[in-house]
């Protein structure tokens, strides 16, 4: 059995609070490495903890929020200006997710989705079960609403089961995503208070119970719920922190 490395290269919200990155996660197993969202700083982050660009394998996203997807335009520039890169490339994400990029791309540098890459550029539209390079991933329909569906995933590899909410309210389905995972990672944007599309410190401790993972980290955290983080009984990402599933 492999050990998987998951390191948290961004655990804030949108707007940056705490000082924090924006969503993404680096996946890395055996001789491959995977990107779990990519917010619009993550180039910046990746560099800030030492990861290579030119070694991802494939990017995968939970849903199509520029916190979670907007830093892909960037990527892609760098790795055909700057690195000359030549390996393939996989973005992975709901219905819809190579329009999106495509528009992002044509805002940030007008021309650039028409450009002709010098590495192979392959979108995969998940809508039920798929294979990501060595991921088996599964996802659940979440509350977010995002233009495009919102999920949470499950992801499998080589025996080790890793969770993540992406941005959601409550939903029973989180409990699915969450059972018997090795690691589930849990959004808590708000300490209390119930906004729509989010889920709360207090509403996810309710269902604690009910998430039979054998570790749960909480992250993309606002301002409010940061200010309370002494309050909080459960385990925090930090940017820049690794863990070692084994």
């Amino acid at each position: 059995m492999s050990r998987i490395t998951v390191q948290f290269l961004g655990t804030g919200d949108a707007f940056g609070s705490g000082g924090r990155f924006q969503p993404c996660i680096h996946i890395e197993l055996l001789n491959e490495s995977y990107m779990l969202d990519f917010g619009a700083s993550s180039l910046i982050a990746m560099k800030r903890w030492n990861i290579d660009p030119s070694h991802i394998n494939a990017i995968l996203l939970t849903h199509l929020h520029g916190d979670h997807f907007g830093g892909i335009p960037f990527f892609l520039i760098q790795e055909q200006l700057i690195s000359k890169r030549s390996n393939p490339l996989l973005i992975a994400g709901p219905p819809g997710v190579e329009e999106r990029i495509n528009l992002a791309m044509e805002v940030f540098f007008p021309g650039s989705s028409k450009m002709q890459w010098t590495f192979p550029v392959n979108f995969v539209e998940i809508s039920g079960h798929a294979q990501i390079g060595k991921l088996k991933v599964t996802p659940f329909s979440v509350i977010h609403a995002s233009g495009s569906p919102s999920y949470a995933f499950r992801i499998e590899c080589d025996g080790k089961v890793l969770g993540y909410s992406g941005d959601s309210e409550w939903t029973e389905v989180l409990i699915d995503a969450a059972k018997e995972t090795d690691l589930f990672i849990c959004e808590a944007y708000f300490f209390s208070k119930k906004v729509k599309y989010h889920l709360d410190y207090r509403t996810l401790w309710e269902h604690r119970s009910d998430l039979k993972c054998k570790r749960l980290l909480l992250t993309h955290m606002s301002e409010d719920c940061l200010a309370r983080l002494d309050e909080i009984e459960m385990e925090h990402a930090e940017d820049g922190q690794i863990i070692t599933l084994e």
